[in-house]
């Protein structure tokens, strides 16, 4: 139902997701009238979003809350709000490392932090999980500049990199990396890796459940017996995982994996978790790429891993790849993990609930 309020909004693609950014000033501050009104930008809930900014796909349908931060050594505080699609939903459950892309670049343009040079760090305090990100914003001459020749699956042409260096992730919703304190537990049948390293996931092999792990996402989307069963695991391990009852959260992503088929470390395909999602979320890929390096996993089994503390793992996914880089230390646990995005303003101006 409309609201009848307005805000100042930049409308941006952050990664391979787009969505509403906010300063949190211009939005009210009691949260119920502030979902009310973020469920009318967007046009929650209906399938099809017709009647606001959604695109009818979770990916679209996101929501950047920013505000200059008084901790220290922090310059932006970030809180990343899902707006479902066809319920009256908006939840703060989880991060979005894609919608962070779009963060440094929004807090430099609303003049939050100024400009440093032609590049821009920015420490971002996650408020969704308590930790922080550091995102390298291109600013020549002191203005964001979005052009440039970096490329990412999912997106077409190029722009200028986000390289978002990400600290201190394990267990950031769970409360560990491994919640169960396992590296493998067995599910309805089924070995799974209960992980948390930025984004709680479940991560099992593909032909655990019946398929291979290369089929499309329209494919997945269609199987409902799968969905059903991907879904049961879902809801039993909630607790396990530290998250209480999950069937209304949108935590944990369940992720099937596979051997890769073009080169990269693993394969995957994710649902985030009751569609098939068209490429793997940022968080999703570096928890994934975590399980890898766990022994005796079911990701370890399937996928091909790099010597060296360094490790640069593509993760592969319906559309493409997702590269991550994992430095480890000496014990072989991740200490480090970073990513290349890149993200695009679309619009500025003034949003209707």
């Amino acid at each position: 139902m409309p609201t009848n309020l307005s805000s100042p909004c930049m409308w941006m693609r952050g990664g391979t997701s787009k969505g509403g950014y906010f300063l949190k000033s211009d939005l009210p501050a009691d949260t119920a009238t502030r979902d009310a009104f973020l469920l009318g930008v967007m046009g929650s809930p209906d399938p099809v979003q017709i009647d606001g900014m959604g695109g009818a796909d979770p990916l679209t349908s996101k929501v950047a809350v920013v505000s200059k931060s008084e901790r220290p050594g922090i310059d932006v505080d970030y809180l990343f709000l899902q707006v479902f699609v066809d319920q009256a939903i908006v939840t703060d459950a989880q991060n979005c490392g894609n919608i962070l892309a779009g963060v440094g670049p929004f807090a430099i343009e609303r003049g939050l932090i100024p400009a440093t040079g032609d590049e821009t760090r920015v420490a971002i305090f996650m408020e969704n999980t308590g930790q922080v990100a550091v995102a390298t914003v291109q600013t020549p001459g002191g203005v964001v500049s979005y052009k440039g020749e970096a490329k990412i699956d999912g997106v077409p042409g190029s722009h200028a990199p986000v390289p978002l260096e990400f600290r201190d992730t394990a267990g950031s919703s769970c409360g560990a990396l491994l919640p169960s304190g396992n590296a493998v537990d067995e599910v309805n049948g089924v070995r799974v890796t209960l992980i948390d390293n930025g984004m709680p996931c479940v991560v099992f092999k593909a032909e655990d459940v019946g398929i291979t792990g290369y089929e499309d996402r329209d494919w997945l989307d269609a199987n409902t017996e799968l969905k059903a069963k991907i879904e049961a695991i879902r809801l039993a391990v909630g607790s396990a995982m530290n998250l209480g009852d999950v069937k209304e959260k949108s935590v944990p992503k369940m992720m099937l994996v596979a051997p890769p088929k073009h080169g990269g470390a693993v394969t995957v395909r994710s649902f985030i978790p009751h569609r098939a999602h068209a490429t793997i979320g940022v968080l999703g890929a570096v928890s994934v790429a975590t399980a890898c390096l766990l022994k005796g996993s079911p990701a370890a089994e399937v996928a091909q891993i790099p010597e060296g503390a360094r490790k640069t793992l593509s993760v592969e996914h319906p559309t493409g790849e997702m590269t991550c880089v994992l430095e480890t230390d000496e014990a072989g646990d991740v200490k480090t993990a970073a990513l290349l995005r890149t993200a695009r303003k679309l619009m500025d101006g003034t949003v209707f609930g």
